[in-house]
This record gives C-alpha cells, structure tokens and sequence, in this order.
C-alpha cells in the first residue's frame, strides 16, 4: 500500500500537506461506531448486517442506512465474523472509503472557526490501536480540535481503532505528517506553546498554565517522548504516583491531562 501524501516545511515554515489518496477500501465495525458514521457526512458503500431477527440498535441502522439509500446485504453470522477484523462486529459491519487524514491547517482552522484558542493532541508514535481509539474518543469528548500522528511506526486509523473510539473518529480531525519536531516548530510560529508529558520533570500537571493556545503531546507506551520532540517541548509536566506501578497507560495519562487543560480552559 502506498500513501500519496507529502508533507514537507517550506523556509516560511509553513506546513504544506497533500490529502492521502488511497484506493482499497476501509470498513467500520460495532453499532455505535456505525451510527456515528451514520450519523455524519462520510460515505459509505455498503452496509452489512446479520441475517436473522433484529433487535435493539440494529434497527436504527437498518432504518437509517435506507433513508440515506445507503445499500443494505443480510449474510450470516458465519460471515459477518469472516469479515470482521475486530472480536466482536455486533452483527455489523460497514464498508467505506479510507479514513481521509487532514492537513495540520485543517485542524487550525477548525479552531478559528469555533472562535476559541487552538486545543492540539500530538502523538509520539502510540503504535497500540487501542490506545489511539482511546485517546480519540477522550479528545473528542474534550473538545480538543485536532489530532497529529506520524506516519511512521505508529498506530494509523483502522477499524479496530473506530470501534474503541466509539465512532469519535468521525467527529475528529486526526492529520499525518513525516516530521513531529517539524510540525511542532510550525505551530509554535501559529502561536501555540507545546506542553509535553515526562515522568522526569518536576512540575504536576495541575499546576501548570493550560490555557490558550495549546499543543499536548503524549508520548510512546514505554519509552515516552523522543529526545528531539522532548527537546522542543516549551515545557513538561507528570502526573504524580503514589503506588509501586511508576507508569500508567498512553490512554489514561492522556486523559488525565486532557481533561485538566480542559477544566482550565472552561
């Protein structure tokens, strides 16, 4: 599979990002994750549902999809969990375009938009699905206006990552790009102080200033930050630890200093 979506940094240091383009289809699985795509402006080819009688949820998507004449096949059980690439599709299974990643000025404007100060997430390569669908679903609910990720050696969206989001994935704009220090210095230059997360520093993350514009970054399960993104972090915070366990889940802490920016903000 091959991406075409080039992001480089001119001399300005403006960010220019081509949209990915990718042929082969894609495939939302689970009931919520299916009404919230649903429910939003994405397409959808095809809708697959298990064949037999419906109940609960199931019969909103059914209703939904044909008033949105959207095409509806009943296959069996047997099938549905042949498609699948997730444990449990609840009975259906979605089939889609690839999700479609947006420029890092796509997710700028969103906040201008909304009139409020620029609230990013930046990922240091989480390479677990769950983690990221997680972490989605936090920001979404949080208010945070955009996601970044790095194409390389991390996790990108697929199913698996929509159905533990919950379908926060159609609400979310998450963009890729080749350099994460890159695009750090870029959103500086738009103003924003980036806030890294580090169980060295000293300061707690309650007693920072989380207000204005803002870019969190979380960093890997296990190794954290890189050194270069660490580096050029304006500065870092932790999350204190009373018990023997001295880490915690990418998800968790993500939340955790998600939600404070959030209470500040607000």
């Amino acid at each position: 599979m091959k991406e075409n979506n080039n992001s480089k940094v001119s001399k300005k240091g403006q960010i220019y990002q081509k949209e990915t383009k990718r042929i082969e289809q894609d495939q939302v699985e689970g009931r919520n994750s299916v009404i919230e795509l649903l429910e939003g402006d994405r397409d959808i080819n095809k809708i697959f549902v298990q064949a037999g009688e419906k109940h609960g949820s199931i019969n909103k998507i059914i209703a939904m999809a044909k008033e949105k004449r959207i095409i509806i096949s009943e296959i069996s059980k047997e099938k549905i969990n042949q498609m699948a690439r997730t444990e449990n599709p609840q009975g259906v299974i979605a089939i889609v375009p690839p999700f479609n990643y947006v420029s890092v000025e796509d997710i700028l404007f969103k906040a201008s938009t909304l009139q409020e100060e620029p609230f990013i997430v930046i990922l240091d390569g989480i390479e677990d699905v769950h983690n990221l669908g997680s972490i989605i679903r936090t920001a979404e609910t949080a208010g945070v206006h955009g996601i970044i990720i790095p194409k390389r050696r991390a996790a990108s969206v697929n199913a698996t990552v929509n159905k533990v989001s919950a379908g926060a994935v159609e609400h979310m704009k998450i963009a890729r790009v080749n350099n994460i220090v890159e695009t750090m210095k870029y959103l500086k230059e738009k103003g924003l102080w980036i806030c890294g997360t580090d169980m060295e520093t000293k300061s707690y993350y309650y007693d920072q200033n989380l207000k204005g514009p803002l870019a969190l970054v979380i960093g890997s399960e296990g190794f954290g930050m890189n050194r270069l993104v660490k580096e050029n972090c304006d500065f870092l915070v932790k999350i204190p630890m009373k018990g023997k366990i001295t880490s915690l889940n990418a998800s968790v802490s993500a939340g955790i200093v998600i939600y404070e920016a959030m209470k500040q903000r607000n």
